[in-house]
C-alpha cells in the first residue's frame, strides 16, 4: 500500500511538472498560496453545496479558519496582498492540494485531499480574449500531459443575466433567480412563485418586525432588526449577517404589492434554460429565441460569438464544444463564462478541468472594487486516472 502511494505521488509530481511547464511558458508566474485561509471569505462566496463540505476550524486565538477548498480565492488574496491597485494585470499558475469533504466517501476521482494545477489572471482589458486564452491554455496543458480525447462544455452567466434584463423584471427578482440558478429545483420553484404569488412570503413576516423596516434604508432596517431580536431574546444563528437579513426582508415586503411575472416572460426564461447543443448553433438558437424580447441582448450575444471565434483562432475545434444554458459550476462566484473539460471514462459530475470568469470575487476577497478575472484548474488525480486507464 505504501509503495502504491509512493508511485501515485511520483506520477502526480511528474505530471505536475508537465502542466506547470505549459503554464509558465505562457507567461504565468508560479505561486504557492497559503493552504490555511480565513473561513469567512470562502463561506461567503463558494455557495451552499461546498459550504457544508469545507473543513473549518477555530485557532487558539478564536479566528475561524479553513483548509482551502480550491485555489482561486487564495490566488485572489495573494494578488491583493501584492498590489495596492487590485486591477494591476497579472497572471499566476499553481499546483497544490485542496480539501473537500466527500459525503459519499472518497475515491480516486473524488478524494478529500486532492490537487489542482491551474491558472488565474487579473486585470485584462479584453475579457473575451483572456477567456479564450485561458481555456486554450488548459486544453494545451491537458494534451501535453497525454490527454487527446476530450470534450469542452461551456455556459454563459452573462447571457443568462441578459435574458433576465430582456424580460424587464425588478432587479430584486433578477438577483433572486441568479442566486438560485445553481440549484435547478430551487430555481424552478422561485420562478413559479414569481409567476403566481410573489407576495406570499410577506404574509409570514410578523407585523411588528415589518414595522421596524425602513424602505430603501438597509442600515436603518438592520438597526431595527437588532432591536427586534434583542427584545424577543432571539439569537442570530448561521452565516447571514443582520444587514443581509434586512436586505432580504425589504425585498420580501416590496413584493407584497408587486404584480406577478407575466407568463410570456416566464416562458422565455424557461425556454432559454433549456437551450443545449453544439456551441456553433446555440448562439443562433438564443438569438432567435430573444428576437421578440422587450430588452436588448445584443451585447451578450456578440460577446458569445466573438468568444467562439477566438476559441477557433486558438486552434480549438468547435465541433468538440457544446453549450448548455443551465450549466453552472459548483462554485457560485462565477459571473460570466463557465467551462468544464470532460474526459473518457469519467462521469459527467467528474470533469477533468474547469473554470470561468469571476469579476466579483476580488471584492469579496478584500479588494475595494470588482476586477476582471478569469481562471481554470485541472483536477490532477482525475487526469492521472484517465491516463493510467488508457482512456486518453
Amino acid at each position: 500500500m505504501a509503495a502504491e502511494s509512493a508511485q501515485q505521488f511520483a506520477a502526480l509530481e511528474a505530471q505536475a511538472q508537465v502542466l506547470m511547464s505549459v503554464f509558465t511558458k505562457a507567461g504565468h508566474e508560479s505561486v504557492a498560496p497559503s493552504v490555511i485561509q480565513p473561513a469567512d471569505v470562502f463561506l461567503d462566496v463558494i455557495g451552499e453545496s461546498l459550504r457544508a463540505r469545507t473543513y473549518v476550524f477555530t485557532d487558539p486565538d478564536g479566528a475561524e479558519l479553513c483548509l482551502r477548498p480550491d485555489l482561486t480565492v487564495p490566488a485572489c488574496r495573494l494578488h491583493i496582498a501584492r498590489y495596492a491597485d487590485p486591477a494591476t494585470p497579472a497572471k499566476y499558475c499553481y499546483n497544490g492540494p485542496a480539501f473537500r469533504f466527500q459525503p459519499q466517501g472518497a475515491d480516486d476521482t473524488h478524494p478529500r485531499e486532492f490537487r489542482q494545477a491551474g491558472v488565474e489572471r487579473f486585470g485584462d482589458r479584453d475579457a473575451a480574449a483572456a477567456e479564450a486564452d485561458t481555456i486554450a491554455l488548459i486544453l494545451k496543458a491537458l494534451e501535453a500531459a497525454g490527454l487527446k480525447s476530450w470534450s469542452l462544455q461551456i455556459g454563459d452567466l452573462g447571457l443568462f443575466r441578459a435574458v433576465l434584463d430582456a424580460v424587464q423584471m425588478p432587479v430584486r427578482w433578477q438577483k433572486r433567480l441568479s442566486d438560485v440558478f445553481w440549484q435547478p429545483d430551487a430555481f424552478r420553484a422561485e420562478l413559479q412563485r414569481l409567476t403566481t404569488a410573489p407576495g406570499a412570503a410577506a404574509k409570514a413576516v410578523p407585523a411588528d418586525l415589518v414595522a421596524v423596516l425602513k424602505a430603501g434604508d438597509i442600515a436603518a432596517s438592520a438597526a431595527g432588526i437588532h432591536q427586534y431580536l434583542d427584545a424577543k431574546a432571539i439569537e442570530v444563528i448561521g452565516t447571514r449577517t443582520v444587514e443581509e437579513m434586512a436586505e432580504r426582508l425589504l425585498d420580501v415586503i416590496a413584493d407584497r404589492s408587486a404584480p406577478p411575472l407575466d407568463a410570456a416572460s416566464a416562458a422565455l426564461i424557461e425556454a432559454y434554460v433549456r437551450v443545449k447543443g453544439p456551441a456553433k448553433s446555440a448562439g443562433e438558437a438564443i438569438a432567435k429565441l430573444l428576437a421578440g424580447a422587450k430588452g436588448g441582448t445584443g451585447a451578450a450575444l456578440d460577446a458569445y460569438d466573438r468568444r467562439l471565434a477566438l476559441l477557433a483562432n486558438a486552434g480549438i475545434p468547435l465541433d468538440r464544444v457544446t453549450f448548455s444554458a443551465e450549466f453552472g459550476r459548483s462554485l457560485e462566484y462565477y459571473t460570466g463564462i463557465v467551462f468544464e473539460v470532460h474526459a473518457p471514462g469519467l462521469s459527467a459530475v467528474s470533469p477533468v478541468a474547469g473554470g470561468g470568469r469571476y469579476d466579483g470575487l476580488m471584492r469579496a476577497a478584500g479588494a475595494d472594487r470588482d476586477v476582471t478575472a478569469v481562471g481554470g484548474a485541472i483536477h490532477t488525480e482525475r487526469l492521472l486516472s484517465v491516463l493510467k486507464g488508457g482512456r486518453s
